[in-house]
């Protein structure tokens, strides 16, 4: 507020020394503001920008007042054209971040905190954010780069250590994840650590004693979006549906970016044929994950559920292209192919399956080579 008070007091006193009237409109904004009257002050900034559009830090204001009202598109549009005139503005850039990370839209706040990361090196507000837009988006090798990139190796600062650790974890890299997630997991007694010990014991299929971990972590903190999406990913694998949906749905209530979350729940909805509902969850998802693999099949399966054909294969072809070895993305391309009257396409994508599989399965553990004999 101090910054705020100082900023526009000289600009009030810009106005006012050139005799214009404009100076107590502005000022009167800014009192607004400061006293928490963010809707008040927002008709007043914007009737003063009309007559001065090319007061950059007036609008960085109008945004920020905008967004403590969630008015987050508009503030978003207010932040763009305030950097437009000072680009070099940290503090601005941050707060557009910030607006766009309220939206879902995580891969444009991604991209304002990586700037922001860059201007300043050692903000350390904009290394946890990018590290907790990076889990988000799936960049769990972004995310490690980036703390490597720190220069230091500090696992006792928790918020930088879990989102770390959460990374490698993600990433298969289970004996470094160990290091970070050290201290967390010695706390037996945070919800966080149950969930870690959840993730872990999920991992190697013990799910009665993930169930246990995460009852504990929700009891704990019933507000932890994760721990009901891991309970979710839980009760799917035990085949409880009903339960894994709702608690997907918990998870969104509590934190609609929860990618997982969207992505579960779209499917589970989608084999109960409400495709319609799976849609809007998996709008949802490629929001916050834009071109996730997962995502844009989950999409082709209902185009090729409701009968649109041609729209699924667009879908699957751009997708088989992207990531070839999407096996399940080839099948399903085949089924369109064949629907299509397109038989010669539609063989050669079998043909893909059955080499992928075939790849797969000699990548097995105990796999013979073609030709060996059968013990």
């Amino acid at each position: 507020m101090l910054r705020l008070s100082i900023l526009f007091a000289a600009l009030v006193y810009s106005l006012a020394a050139q005799n214009n009237p404009d100076a107590e409109e502005l000022n009167t904004a800014v009192r607004m503001h400061q006293a928490g009257d963010y809707a008040g002050a927002i008709p007043a900034y914007q009737n003063f920008l009309r007559r001065h559009p090319e007061m950059g830090r007036v609008r960085s204001n109008l945004g920020a007042a905008l967004a403590h009202e969630q008015r987050f598109d508009e503030a978003i549009g207010e932040y763009s054209m305030a950097l437009d005139s000072d680009p070099g503005n940290v503090p601005v850039r941050m707060n557009l971040g910030l607006a766009w990370y309220k939206t879902g839209r995580m891969q444009e706040a991604f991209e304002q905190f990586e700037k922001v990361h860059q201007a300043e090196p050692e903000n350390h507000q904009a290394i946890l954010l990018l590290a907790d837009v990076g889990l988000h988006l799936g960049e769990n090798k972004k995310v490690i780069a980036l703390v490597d990139e720190m220069g230091r190796i500090d696992n006792t600062d928790k918020a930088i250590a879990y989102l770390m650790g959460m990374a490698l974890l993600r990433d298969g890299n289970q004996e470094r994840a160990k290091f970070w997630l050290n201290d967390i997991l010695k706390d037996s007694g945070s919800a966080e650590a149950r969930i870690l010990m959840a993730s872990a014991k999920l991992m190697a299929n013990d799910l009665t004693g993930a169930t246990d971990d995460l009852a504990i972590a929700i009891q704990m903190n019933p507000a932890l979006a994760e721990a009901h999406t891991e309970m979710g990913v839980v009760r799917m694998r035990t085949g409880d549906s009903a339960s894994a949906a709702r608690e997907f749905r918990r998870a969104l209530e509590l934190d609609p970016n929860d990618f997982n979350a969207c992505l579960q729940l779209a499917g589970l909805l989608r084999q109960d044929q409400s495709y319609a509902d799976a849609l809007a969850y998996l709008n949802r998802a490629i929001r916050l994950r834009p071109g996730d693999a997962g995502v844009r099949y989950q999409m082709a399966a209902i185009d090729l559920s409701e009968s649109r054909a041609e729209k699924a294969r667009a879908t699957l072809e751009a997708l088989v292209h992207d990531e070839p070895g999407f096996t399940e993305a080839h099948v399903s391309l085949a089924t369109v192919y064949y629907r299509l009257k397109r038989k010669e396409d539609g063989d050669r994508e079998r043909e893909i399956v059955r080499k992928l599989n075939a790849e797969t399965q000699q990548k097995q553990p105990g796999a013979q080579s073609p030709g060996s004999a059968a013990p």
